[in-house]
């Protein structure tokens, strides 16, 4: 049988992540077998930057660079043709446009997010993450409120139940005062531990709560980058842990 025609490959170059590509003493010898294969061609080469938000590590992402177009030549040398390369993701799109190349992958930054945070304001949050009180509860000062009684209320309250829990991908360490949820233009505390399907959050001092009010988790009010903060983590496991059995709404314009 006749083969006809190339299988394109895409190649990715290990310059720092340690993770995934082929190393920089590899090169040569991937040139030489790519060389010698009249079945398959290069369509890309790309690498991974480690750290391109962070500007205190800007020499390292450099030298990633560095090492990259090192093997790029080498390839394009032994190859004899070129090829499409790109480097750089949402921070790197940002912060340094010389790593732009022919392509970016723009990553989190669809979804209007800027990891570095300094750039924020450029992008408008393209997905919010909202749900609606259960239920409204007065508890006196000395009563508990939750599994293991994490939080004891120190004021007479109000408590709001809401509909949404870890099962849905709101994080335990958001329990008992390190997280906020947003209830009309205010941020009110989680109170008591995230439990599977509800949580708990107070609501004192917010004025005309009503069962089935809107609340929100993240978006234009609560920036996900805060979410994640408290919770100890980045933007990118707080978006892709949202489960899926929370309904999901499309809106184009």
């Amino acid at each position: 049988m006749r083969m006809i025609g190339h299988y394109p490959v895409h190649i990715e170059i290990e310059t720092g992540m340690n993770r995934l590509g082929f190393a920089m003493e590899e090169i040569e010898k991937l040139a030489e077998h790519l060389t010698g294969n009249p079945f398959v061609k290069v369509q890309s080469v790309f690498s991974h930057l480690a750290a391109s938000e962070d500007p205190a590590l800007d020499d390292f992402t450099m030298h990633q660079f560095s090492l990259y177009q090192q093997a790029v030549a080498i390839l394009k040398s032994k190859l004899g043709y070129t090829f499409i390369q790109h480097i750089s993701n949402t921070a790197a799109i940002f912060r340094l446009p010389a790593l732009e190349l022919e392509m970016v992958r723009l990553g989190i930054g669809l979804y209007g997010i800027d990891s570095a945070i300094a750039n924020q304001a450029l992008l408008q949050p393209a997905a919010t993450l909202k749900t609606t009180i259960a239920q409204l509860k007065r508890v006196k000062a000395g009563e508990s409120i939750g599994y293991n009684r994490r939080t004891i209320i120190e004021h007479d309250s109000m408590i709001a139940t809401v509909r949404i829990g870890y099962a849905d991908g709101y994080s335990r360490k958001l329990g008992n005062g390190t997280g906020r949820m947003w209830v009309k233009g205010r941020p009110a505390p989680v109170a008591g531990s995230v439990c599977m399907d509800m949580t708990m959050i107070d609501v004192t001092g917010i004025d005309d709560v009503q069962e089935g009010d809107e609340v929100i988790i993240f978006g234009k009010e609560l920036p996900v980058q805060q979410l994640a903060s408290w919770a100890g983590t980045i933007p990118y496991e707080i978006m892709t842990g949202i489960s899926q059995r929370v309904k999901r709404i499309y809106f184009e314009e």
